[in-house]
This record gives structure tokens, sequence and C-alpha cells, in this order.
């Protein structure tokens, strides 16, 4: 039913790279708000966690003098730029349907207003959906970005997020047949 899983997106090497700039903890919390306002929004769980674990791939380290300089990253930051690119790439390299790429990383791109000049974006559902997710996860500072978790734990909750979507997936499935 789907082509690619989050744990095969999350064990990837170019995941493991990106994903660590912008923190691994914060990158899970978000798939996880995703999965939760998606099935309350009647939008796609597969899409809405995929571009969550991902919203933050583009992110170039920002630091001054060892260590992370927001107000550097606010006045030069276009990670969802860098960010939308990778994850097209990346998800397209390990097999994900096209369209479903795109998706994802037009999510990526348009998760954050702050490198654009006007600031108000019209989204729509799985976009609104990946904006929400990563500003219910967000701490003053920056300070997501620093929080840290095991490896191991990131990869059992990103397990159980895979198996909670596939179950969705086929109960949303089995409705529309009966349908």
């Amino acid at each position: 039913m789907r082509n690619v899983t989050l744990e095969e997106i999350f064990v990837h090497p170019i995941a493991q790279k990106y994903l660590g700039r912008s923190g691994i903890a914060h990158a899970v919390a978000v798939a996880e708000h995703a999965y939760k306002i998606a099935i309350d929004s009647d939008v796609c769980p597969d899409l809405a966690t995929k571009a969550a674990l991902l919203h933050d791939i583009g992110h170039y380290n920002w630091y001054r003098d060892g260590k992370w300089d927001y107000q550097l990253y606010k006045e030069n930051d276009i990670h969802p730029i860098k960010g939308a690119a990778r994850a097209h790439k990346l998800l397209v390299r390990l097999g994900e349907e096209p369209q479903a790429a795109k998706a994802i990383a037009l999510a990526i791109l348009l998760h954050t207003d702050s490198y654009l000049p006007d600031g108000n974006l019209h989204l729509n559902p799985l976009q609104r959906i990946v904006s929400l997710a990563d500003e219910a996860d967000e701490q003053p500072g920056g300070a997501h970005h620093y929080r840290s978790i095991e490896h191991t734990t990131a990869l059992e909750k990103i397990k159980k997020l895979d198996h909670v979507i596939e179950l969705e997936l086929i109960q949303q499935n089995n409705k529309e047949q009966m349908s």
C-alpha cells in the first residue's frame, strides 16, 4: 500500500545526516503531532508524517562560537527551500510515488513563512498540518532543536508510527470498498 515507510526514510544515511542538524527528537515529535492532526483532519497520515519527519531536513548549522545562534538563523535561513529539494530527491530515490514526493516536498517548502517577505501563505490541508505540527513542538529560541533522543528510541517511535499508519490506511481502504 505504501511505497516507502517512515523507517526506510529515517534509517537512510542522507536523512540521518540532515535530521541530526535540526534535532531528531524534534523531527520525530513533529511526525507524531502530524499523525494526530492528519487523522482529525481527514488528510492522508502517510504523506503528513513523511513531510513532518523531513520538514527541517534543509537546515544549515547556524552556529557562532560553537553554539546555535538563533538570531543568525532567523536572519539568514532558507531551510524550507533546501529541505524541499533534499526530501524530494531522497523520496524519489527510495521509490516514493512521484506525485506523493512532490506533495511532501511542497508541504516542507511551505511549513513556515519565516523566510518569506510577505509572511502570508495560503496552505492546502497537508501543508497546514505540517505547519501546525511543527508549531506544536516549537520552543522559544529554537530550543526544540536541542532536545535529544536515543537513536533506538527514535526508531521505535518511527516503527510505531509506521504501524498505526498502515492500520489507518487499511481501515480507510476498507471503508472505501464498503461504499
